[in-house]
């Protein structure tokens, strides 16, 4: 049935293209003598979909093998950033070939990704960082993979089967047989650029222990593209609360190892954070909260993960949420570039959130240190977005708080957006006058 098919629709499109130049030719084809001739150039002509693209797969492995013959590929640096010059030259090859190396030419680009053009409206300086210093905690919490938690799992584990008289089953653990598959997955994740998935691996997250096979695949390993295809396929099928542990475990641990090595952030692992945010609430809570508490985030890695936030879509309620913690934890540079990624949406925040931010705020009064201009720069912000939102008492507040704190060129402004504004207890004139009218 698939054979005739496919004749039919050849034999359809040949029909189009022979209408179009001359119509005596129609007439010839419907002749039954003519038939079996005339299916055979049709199948000459035109190739269907799955067998075009074999084609243009196949064609682009011959290519990639012509590069690594020619020595091309020794051109790439580790993790497949390319320098600037390296670059133009790659691209002006490529502009020569036809539309089947496009991806190949998005890759090459995406390669040179600088996370800092991406986003521009927070600066940082070198005053800032050295400001910062005094805030950062002196005790970091200890960053955790996916490798320590399965540790973990396996000594309670132990010490569980020790104490526990009940006789409840426990779990099996994994068969040679599936330890060395997943393995072999590991092996093609760490060399894999482009292409499919293998099978194996798309089932992983339907598995209820898909934490120790994960593990079975060393993720340390994986290339910047692997982790881009395991967050697709981890963020569309598990849950909230699962794909929150994937985040924070596995992903966000390469990101931060990624731009501590290289200053910036790989293209691959940058579109793996906007995925991320297809599931908000495991994005704030696998990602950027603990960014927040681990009191070892630097300006960098914040700048880069606010940009996500800057360039992506994201509901209220969760946004509201996080900003919530955010304002009741304690507070890094970290705080303030999230909290302006935040504010920038313009989001109809409830009052209790608004509340919490200018105790935010009001908690720097008795705070002896110099304080960031990054936190005058949020304190701006928040003052020009929900002004008319503030109580009047709040804004005495922070009024007597810019006397406390007063930088030269942004508390000015702070203090003519207070008292320019009406405060949320004040009584709107207009409904007043309406008021009085009534009652006269």
């Amino acid at each position: 049935m698939g054979k005739i098919k496919t004749e039919k629709r050849a034999a359809r499109k040949g029909l189009s293209e022979e209408l179009l130049n001359n119509s005596s030719e129609v007439k010839l084809k419907n002749r039954p003598g003519r038939e079996k001739t005339h299916r055979k150039d049709d199948e000459d002509k035109f190739v269907d979909d799955k067998l075009s693209k074999k084609i243009l797969e196949q064609a682009r492995a011959q290519q990639d093998e012509l590069e690594e013959e020619h020595g091309s590929s020794s051109k790439k640096t580790r993790k497949g950033y390319l320098s600037s010059e390296k670059s133009k030259g790659t691209k002006k090859k490529t502009s020569k070939h036809d539309d089947t190396d496009s991806e190949e030419d998005e890759e090459e680009e995406g390669d040179n990704f600088d996370a800092e053009q991406y986003y521009e409206h927070f600066e940082v300086d070198e005053g800032d960082e050295k400001a910062m210093a005094s805030f950062m905690s002196e005790k970091p919490q200890d960053r955790r993979t996916l490798a320590d938690i399965i540790m973990e799992r396996i000594n309670e584990k132990k010490t569980e089967i020790q104490s526990q008289v009940s006789e409840a089953p426990e779990r099996p653990p994994l068969d040679e047989k599936i330890v060395s598959v997943f393995k072999s997955v590991g092996e093609v994740l760490s060399k894999y650029r482009s292409g499919k998935i293998p099978k194996p691996f798309k089932i992983i997250p339907s598995l209820a222990n898909w934490e120790e096979v994960l593990y079975c695949t060393d993720p340390d390993t994986w290339t910047p593209a692997a982790m881009y295809q395991a967050t697709r396929i981890f963020t569309s099928n598990l849950n909230a609360k699962m794909a929150q542990r994937f985040f924070n475990l596995v992903l966000l641990p390469r990101v931060r190892d990624d731009i501590a090595e290289y200053r910036r952030l790989n293209y691959h692992l940058y579109m793996s954070l906007k995925k991320s945010l297809f599931k908000p609430a495991a994005f704030f809570k696998g990602i950027l909260i603990p960014l927040c508490e681990s009191g070892t985030c630097t300006l960098r890695e914040a700048t880069i993960v606010a940009s996500v936030l800057i360039k992506t879509s994201v509901p209220v309620l969760h946004s509201a949420a996080t900003m919530l913690k955010i304002a009741e934890m304690q507070y890094n540079g970290a705080n303030s570039i999230f909290l302006q990624a935040l504010l920038e949406k313009k989001y109809a925040l409830p009052f209790r959130v608004i509340d919490a931010l200018v105790y935010h705020f009001l908690k720097f009064q008795s705070d002896q240190r110099d304080l960031p201009v990054l936190w005058y720069k949020s304190l701006l912000l928040f003052v020009q977005r929900y002004k008319e939102d503030i109580a009047s008492e709040q804004k005495d507040a922070l009024m007597e708080l810019s006397r406390k704190h007063n930088h030269y060129k942004i508390t000015p402004e702070i203090r003519r957006e207070l008292t320019s504004s009406k405060s949320r207890d004040e009584e709107d004139p207009a409904n007043a006058v309406g008021m009085n009218m009534d009652d006269d």
